[in-house]
C-alpha cells in the first residue's frame, strides 16, 4: 500500500477531536479538491509503498486504540479491505475519512468520517486540466454511496468544509438527497482554510448555522495548535 505518512497526533477534526490517535495516511485520490491541504496525498502523490506488516508494526508503536486511515482517498488504496480486517483483528478503533464517492467496505466502520465534496472544491480549468475537472465534477458527490456508508458504519458524521452561506445552502441539499433522516448533531460545519485567519473569517457563518439547525461547529485544533504542516 502507498503510504504518505504515518503519525502519532491528537484527533484535529469532528466528534472525536482532541483524542490521542494514529494516523494512516494513504498517497492517492479520486477527487482534486482546490483547495486540498495535502496535496502531498492527492494532486501530487508521495510516499513508498509499504507491506501491511509494516504498517501495523508501525501504528502498533503507540499508546492509543484509536487509529485514523485517512488520504487522499483511503477506499481506492490498494488492500485497503484487508488493511482494516486487520486493524479490527488488532482490537483498533477504526475511523475513516473519505469523500463517500466509493463504497464501504464489507466490515462496519466504528467511525464514519464523511466529507462530502461541495462546489467550493471544483478546481479551475488552468489548475486541474479538462480531464480531472470534468472527473471531479462528475464524482464528487455520490447521494447513494453517502447513504451506504450512514447505513453500514457504527457512527458517522457528515463534515462540510464551508466558507460561504451558498455553500451552507448546498450542504443541506446534499443533506436532503441522501434520503435518510440524519440527526442534525451528525452535521459538521468546518470552516476551509489553513491558517487561524481565513478560518476566523468564517466563523460567524457557522455559528450562526449551527444555532440555527442545531448542526456542530467543528473547528480545527491541529491548525491551532500545529499550524498547516506535514505530520501533525
Amino acid at each position: 500500500m502507498r503510504i504518505s505518512e504515518i503519525f502519532y497526533s491528537v484527533q484535529g477534526e469532528g466528534s472525536l477531536t482532541g483524542v490521542p490517535s494514529v494516523f494512516v495516511r494513504t498517497s492517492g485520490c479520486n477527487l482534486r479538491c482546490t483547495w486540498c491541504d495535502t496535496p502531498y496525498a492527492s494532486w501530487s502523490p508521495e510516499g513508498p509503498d509499504m507491506s501491511l506488516a509494516a504498517i501495523l508494526t508501525e501504528v502498533m508503536l503507540h499508546p492509543t486504540r484509536y487509529v485514523v486511515v485517512t488520504g487522499g482517498e483511503p477506499m481506492v488504496a490498494k488492500e485497503i479491505h484487508t488493511f482494516l480486517h486487520q486493524l479490527r483483528d488488532a482490537g483498533k478503533h477504526i475511523t475513516i475519512e473519505t469523500a463517500g464517492t466509493v463504497q464501504p467496505p464489507a466490515l462496519p466502520i466504528d467511525l464514519a468520517s464523511l466529507s462530502p465534496k461541495l462546489a467550493n472544491s471544483v478546481p479551475s480549468l488552468e489548475k486541474a486540466g479538462a480531464a480531472w475537472l470534468a472527473r471531479h465534477q462528475e464524482t464528487r458527490l455520490q447521494p447513494a454511496i453517502l447513504r451506504q456508508w450512514l447505513e453500514h458504519s457504527r457512527d458517522y458524521q457528515l463534515k462540510f468544509v464551508i466558507s460561504s452561506e451558498a455553500d451552507l445552502f448546498e450542504a443541506q441539499e446534499v443533506i436532503r438527497s441522501i434520503g435518510i433522516p440524519i440527526p442534525p448533531e451528525k452535521i459538521l460545519l468546518m470552516p476551509e482554510g489553513t491558517s487561524l485567519e481565513a478560518m476566523r473569517t468564517r466563523y460567524d457563518l457557522l455559528v450562526k448555522a449551527c444555532l440555527t439547525h442545531g448542526y456542530r461547529l467543528s473547528p480545527r485544533l491541529h491548525i491551532e495548535l500545529f499550524g498547516n504542516t506535514r505530520g501533525t
